[in-house]
């Protein structure tokens, strides 16, 4: 993630086609570190929320709104005392830095004209939200910095505002001329190509040097020394047009998604991703918020479904290790026949052996009477040995027999495991949740307690619109693929399932009708994004009729056979078509 110079010139740039000469109409603070300002102007109404939360600082308009609290906190206070309906006159980034100034002009006490600055901080840990009069003296701020706190400046009340200086002399890109005094700068660093750039430019993060790196075709986590003089030039000619395009405000805002999961934001469309889905805006407020909206979404999931996986994962290791341990037994059990041809050559040719003899040496009649060596207990007589061969004949035969069906079972359940353990990668909702809890207490992983209730599951399966206008449901659980499989669909409708792996059972409502080819190639993609092989470049896809296809007797749940079927090859993908809930 990247709120770097570049995405707060993208904000600043939206911010001034927007709100620049609107007034303040409501200022709350719903958060302890978050400020949110509705302001009215010529080009309609607009929130603008600002927080300077450590983990996750951001800046964007937005039309959410938030409940502030009953009593307003001090700060929130102070601005409705200055500022309340104060008009916002200049929005600017002092040089690429990740800090935005808004000068307001207000009527003071006396009814005079005056002007305050709202300084808003976007820096990690170190973010705040500053609030100066006109003689850049910090009136008050959202987070209080003492010289306890911090050695380089305070950030109290009648301290003078400064910014830190911790660039160490970084350069601000946007004052460059040409590519060659990128070259020169450069040049001398003693790093790699990567680290040369983004320790050299304010605003610069590694995400946009890598991005410069990968436009010029090189290894930018190479050394500066092993690159040639052409080459670097060349790596700053690619720097240089990017400065330009933010000179010319050409941004394209973007964010880049893997598997759902947005990992990336950036005010430029990144190359460098060009295997993963992304996807374009108009406006870096909208990727911001849904980017923020998204990664809280996730990492809420990936929190709440923590235990439920520690619970699949310690279980299929269990299970893993008790099936390679049965695969093993199993391989020594392949040499119960010759213990049986053992026994029956030693009754063949006993007459005439030595009662104290070694071995026997002795045609096989199985074997195109290829002579074969077979050792002896000279404490024993030869039908003793012989007795002791069939014996461990019927051992190993009996060990063969339960091994089968036991690794069999196991295997089973690793595989019921897996499907589980995909349920979760596709849970997108706590409601996706209670239904993959109750499947695992169902099978005994998870033990119910008298007190707990089970919950009426809330969740739906996924529902697309193909381009040519058919249903497509998928599973997000085994409860939901045995639902869709064997209630929702009918005998004609069309089922898909990635081969040979676990994942979702896809549903195409045929409505009696005959399906175009594309419905078959959009359903394909569906079953393959929704599987364990997601990340796969091309995954071979099943699909068959629905009336096909059976459930096995005391078959897990989502498990089925089917003997007739088509298949195809597709890239996992849902890119192309329509979430409808």
């Amino acid at each position: 993630m990247a709120f770097d110079g570049i995405v707060v010139s993208n904000l600043v740039h939206e911010l001034n086609e927007n709100i620049l000469n609107s007034r303040i109409s409501k200022i709350s603070q719903p958060e302890s570190d978050e400020l949110l300002l509705t302001l009215k102007g010529k080009k309609g109404n607009f929130r603008l929320s600002i927080s300077a939360n450590a983990s996750l600082p951001f800046m964007c308009l937005t039309q959410n709104n938030k409940v502030a609290p009953l009593k307003a906190p001090t700060f929130c206070m102070v601005l409705r005392k200055h500022i309340a309906n104060g008009r916002i006159t200049r929005i600017y980034q002092p040089t690429l830095d990740r800090i935005i100034h808004m000068d307001i002009e207000h009527l003071d006490e006396m009814g005079d004209l005056n002007s305050k600055t709202l300084i808003i901080e976007l820096m990690g840990k170190h973010s705040n939200i500053i609030f100066c009069d006109n003689n850049n003296k910090i009136i008050d701020s959202i987070k209080h910095v003492s010289s306890l706190v911090s050695s380089l400046r305070e950030v109290l009340p009648g301290r003078p505002y400064f910014v830190a200086d911790t660039q160490h002399n970084k350069i601000n890109p946007l004052t460059i001329e040409s590519a060659q005094e990128i070259f020169n700068i450069i040049s001398q660093k003693p790093s790699s190509v990567i680290k040369a750039i983004y320790t050299s430019f304010t605003g610069i993060s590694p995400l946009i040097a890598s991005e410069v790196c990968y436009r010029a075709g090189i290894d930018g986590d190479s050394s500066v020394s092993s690159f040639s003089d052409d080459e670097l030039l060349h790596i700053s000619n690619n720097f240089y047009w990017l400065i330009d395009d933010i000179k010319n405000n050409n941004f394209s805002p973007c964010i880049i998604r893997k598997n759902d999961a947005p990992i990336e934001f950036s005010a430029f469309h990144l190359k460098q991703y060009s295997d993963y889905d992304i996807t374009s805006y108009n406006s870096i407020s909208e990727v911001l918020e849904l980017y923020y909206r998204e990664r809280d979404i996730y990492n809420r999931i990936r929190q709440k479904s923590a235990d439920l996986r520690h619970i699949v994962t310690t279980a299929l290791e269990r299970n893993s290790k008790k099936y390679n341990l049965q695969l093993k037994q199993l391989r020594d059990t392949e040499k119960r026949d010759k213990f049986k041809v053992y026994g029956e050559l030693i009754n063949a040719f006993r007459y005439g052996l030595a009662d104290d003899a070694k071995f026997l040496e002795a045609p096989n009649y199985y074997d195109d009477n290829k002579i074969v060596k077979i050792p002896l207990d000279e404490t024993l007589t030869p039908q003793q040995n012989s007795i002791k061969y069939f014996d461990k004949y019927q051992k190993l035969k009996r060990t063969f027999e339960a091994l089968t069906i036991l690794s069999a079972e196991t295997k089973s359940e690793i595989d019921h495991l897996l499907s589980i353990q995909t349920s979760l990668d596709i849970a997108t909702s706590a409601d996706d949740l209670v239904q993959i809890k109750d499947e695992l207490i169902e099978y005994g992983y998870i033990k119910r307690h008298r007190t707990d209730k089970k919950k009426k599951a809330k969740s739906k399966p996924f529902h697309y619109i193909s381009s040519d206008g058919y249903d497509i449901y998928v599973g997000k659980n085994n409860y939901q693929n045995d639902e869709l499989t064997f209630k929702f669909a009918t005998g004609n409708d069309w089922w898909f399932h990635a081969k040979g792996m676990p994942g979702s059972h896809v549903i195409v409502k045929s409505n009696n009708e005959e399906l175009p080819d594309r419905v078959f190639e959009e359903a394909g993609q569906l079953a393959a994004y929704y599987s364990k092989g997601r990340e796969n470049d091309k995954i071979e896809v099943d699909y068959l009729q629905k009336k096909n296809v059976k459930k096995p007797n005391k078959g897990a749940p989502g498990f089925v056979v089917y003997y007739t079927n088509f298949s195809l090859t597709v890239h996992p993908n849902i890119s192309t078509l329509k979430l409808v809930d």
